[in-house]
Order: structure tokens, then C-alpha cells, then sequence
């Protein structure tokens, strides 16, 4: 496995959301753990649903998580290298046209399910005359082409599902050219890891079929195919799949929401292993970590609470210097390292420092009973002369304490919730002196 070539082949029709972008992060840990080389594969056969947009997109989503590729191609610049490869398998009679409409295919299917036998195509259109082909496409019916499967059982060694068998005589002839000339994926995927030299094939578990019909196709045209490694899907919290939610769960989504990449390339690479979900500062420590050995057979399970719950723990540790400009962005009065040090302990995503922003600088209403006021007040009167410093807190509840009787709850969170409106959030020593006096006397008095 030393200086393998992967590849990652997003379809830019969509963002890219958390179940492919755990596909691109296993690719690139393993790449990356072995000195290999990960490759960007643009999917974009479909040039009608294909859009630049998308492209870009997905682009910018790998590299704001780290995932840097060594090389990147698009299929819409490969068709010629596609062409010439059905050229070959139709020459070697592995590639037949056939006349089928989708709904005689429908019908057979029917037939088939119910005379108790498995759906498999019976492969009629090999039976047709070139006469008969001919006036099929005079009538103006267009073959679509298939790819004429060994009937063979298929087997290979799966980095992640060990020892696989697929009786290719259980499968229909995969249809590789749509009828409009177009290509599916199969056959086009094939011809670009054969170019560009893919050792490794890491995908998800619903590729396994697949990857029998692809295997022969390698075969085909005269290779071995690469390593085989299908990695369990991922399901949610609830143990249900992600599919409703794949929208909210995209890069863009996360990213605008203030995730941190380390938090979910920490949580991706770690669910559905046999390591602890814990956070890592960096992708060089999760691919040392790295080992198909420790990915299991049962569904990866996502849960955003543990995302949140990573994200708040990376975010409680970065400097000053990695948020200052993104603290700036959400407001001017945040880019303080006073201010960042003594609230990042209470934010689970930066954008929560814009609460207390408003906590620290603003117009805060306080949060106080009734019976409470007059309490406040003689509080307001007791606050010590000059500049807050962080022995200030201490200073002043003790002489509140000591001239009004009152401690423990009644003493502290009556005078926290006067200060900031809240119940909770920083230590209040090192709040008090962010608040200032001005502030704070004039909060107390509000009070």
C-alpha cells in the first residue's frame, strides 16, 4: 500500500454535504498516511445537470477543509479517450446495442418478477438481424449499449468488507451509452482510473455491485482493477438516513453556520471506526491514525451533537491570531484578545460571540426580581472607585456580602444577572473588567 493513487469524483450538480465528503476525507487520509498521491475527478457527464457553479463550489468546500489534491481532471474533456474504449469493447462484441424502449424493459421486468424469476435482462437485442437493427433505426428507435457480463462469479479482497463474491450471472448487462449517446458512469470511471493510474478505489458500500460489472470492464480492456475498499454509509442519530437532510448538512450550510473544518473532518474520520469520536487539531494527526482495519461493517451514525460538541472543544483552544479576522467580520468590537480569551470558553460556534458582544459592550437589559431592586442598588453604591481589574469581583462581593448578609446564589447570581442578563456565561472576575464601570453602574442602577 506504499504511495497509492486515489481518487474522489464528486458530480457538480450539489454541494458537497457530509456522506461524500467523508468518502473524499477516508481517500485523502489513506493517500496521505502512505505517501500516496489523491486526485480530484470531476464527474460531468451529465452536462445538463453539471453546472460551474457547482464545480467551484465543491472546490472551494474541499480546500476550506484541508482535502488539497495533487491533481484534478474533468470527464467533459474525456469523451474522446471514452469513445475509443466503446470502440474497443464493441469490436471485442462486448458492447451491444439494444432497441428496448423503457417501458418494454418495465414489462419484461414484470414478466420476469412474476414467474418467481430475478429481473435480469435476457439479453433479446443479441438475437436481432442486422436487417431487424436496421429498421429499428430507420423507424427512428436509437439503441441504447450494453456491456455483455461474463456470467462468471466476480471476487476480490475488500480493504473494509474482506473476501467479496458477485455472480455476474445475477446481474442485468449494465447499459453503458444511453440511447442519446450519452455515457452513464460506469464505463467513463473505468477509463480515467486506468489513466490515471488509481491503485486504490475507496467509495461507499452502495458501489459494491458495481464495482463486479466495473471489474470486468477492467478486464476487458486489458487490466487489473485497482484495490476495492466500500466503506459503510452513514446514517443519523436516530438511526435513519441522511438523505431529507443532506441539504442542511452541506459544506456550505456547516461553514455558514461558523463550524470549524477541524470538527468535521475530526468527527467524519472517527465515526464508524473502532478510535474514540474526539477532536484533532489537524489532518496530519488523523491520517497517522488512519487504518481501514479500524472501519466497521455496521452504518456510521452521525449525530450534530457530537459535531457541536467537537466544534465547541476546538474552538475553546484557538489563539486569538486564527479568529481575529473572522471575529472582525462578525463585528469589529469582538477582534479583542481580552474579549476572545474570556468568552471562547462559552461559545460551541463562533458566531456565539456576537451574543456576547452584546453582553459585554451593549445595551444589556438586566435580569432582575422584584424583590431583588433594592438589593441591586445598595450593591451599585458598594462598587469599588476607578478602573475594574479582575481582583474586582472578588472585592466587591465580599463587602456586598459583608454589608448586606446575603451569600452563596443569592449574593452571586443576583449580581451576575444584573450585570449581563444572563444566568450563565463567563467567570464574572474576568467578565467584569471587559463591562467596565461606566457600564456596570449604569446596568446596576437599571436595575
Amino acid at each position: 500500500m506504499t504511495h497509492p493513487i486515489v481518487r474522489f469524483a464528486p458530480s457538480p450538480t450539489g454541494r458537497l454535504h457530509v456522506g461524500n465528503v467523508r468518502t473524499a476525507l477516508i481517500n485523502w487520509l489513506f493517500a496521505h498516511a502512505k505517501g500516496g498521491k489523491f486526485i480530484l475527478r470531476i464527474d460531468d457527464t451529465d452536462l445538463e445537470r453539471s453546472t460551474k457553479a457547482y464545480e467551484d463550489g465543491l472546490r472551494e468546500d474541499l480546500t476550506w477543509l484541508g482535502l488539497v489534491w495533487a491533481d484534478t481532471f474533468s470527464q467533459s474533456d474525456r469523451f474522446a479517450e471514452y469513445d475509443k474504449a466503446a470502440a474497443r469493447l464493441k469490436e471485442m462484441g462486448l458492447l451491444y446495442a439494444c432497441y428496448e424502449t423503457a417501458d418494454e424493459l418495465e414489462r419484461k421486468r414484470k414478466i420476469a418478477l412474476s414467474r418467481g424469476r430475478p429481473p435480469v435482462y435476457d439479453r433479446a437485442s443479441l438475437d436481432l438481424t442486422d436487417e431487424e437493427k436496421a429498421k429499428l433505426e430507420a423507424d427512428g428507435v436509437k439503441p441504447h449499449w450494453r456491456f455483455k457480463l461474463s456470467g462468471n462469479r466476480v471476487e476480490w479482497d475488500d480493504l473494509v468488507r474482506g473476501p467479496q463474491s458477485i455472480d455476474t450471472s445475477s446481474l442485468s448487462d449494465p447499459v453503458l451509452i444511453r440511447e442519446d449517446g450519452s455515457y452513464l458512469y460506469t464505463m467513463p470511471s473505468v477509463v480515467d482510473d486506468i489513466d490515471a493510474g488509481i491503485t486504490h478505489v475507496v467509495r461507499g458500500e452502495d458501489h459494491v455491485t458495481n464495482s463486479g460489472a466495473q471489474i470486468e470492464i477492467f478486464l476487458a480492456l486489458g487490466r487489473t482493477a485497482p484495490q476495492m475498499a466500500h466503506t459503510p454509509l452513514l446514517i443519523g442519530a436516530d438511526g435513519q438516513g441522511l438523505s431529507k437532510r443532506l441539504g442542511s448538512l452541506s459544506m456550505g450550510e456547516l461553514r455558514a453556520q461558523g463550524y470549524e473544518p477541524m470538527a468535521i473532518t475530526s468527527l467524519l474520520a472517527k465515526i464508524g471506526t473502532s478510535d474514540n469520536v474526539e477532536a484533532r487539531t489537524s489532518l496530519d494527526e488523523l491520517a497517522s491514525e488512519f487504518d481501514f482495519g479500524k472501519i466497521g461493517r455496521a452504518p456510521a451514525r452521525f449525530d450534530e451533537a457530537d459535531l457541536l460538541s467537537l466544534n465547541a472543544h476546538i474552538l475553546h483552544g484557538l489563539p486569538f491570531e486564527d479568529v481575529k479576522e473572522r471575529l472582525a467580520a462578525i463585528d469589529p468590537k469582538a477582534a479583542d484578545e481580552a474579549f476572545w480569551t474570556v468568552v471562547r470558553q462559552n461559545c460551541s460556534l463562533l458566531p456565539d460571540v456576537s451574543a456576547w458582544v452584546d453582553v459585554v459592550f451593549g445595551d444589556t437589559a438586566p435580569l432582575v426580581d422584584v424583590e431583588d431592586k433594592d438589593f441591586v442598588l445598595q450593591a451599585a453604591d458598594l462598587l469599588p472607585e476607578g478602573e475594574l481589574t479582575a481582583e474586582t469581583w472578588s472585592e466587591w462581593t465580599n463587602a456586598v456580602k459583608a454589608a448586606t448578609g446575603r451569600k452563596g446564589k443569592g449574593l452571586f447570581m443576583t449580581l451576575r444577572k444584573a450585570l449581563t442578563g444572563q444566568e450563565h456565561g463567563p467567570d464574572m472576575a474576568s467578565l467584569m473588567p471587559l463591562i467596565g464601570r461606566e457600564r456596570a453602574l449604569a446596568r446596576l442602577k437599571a436595575a
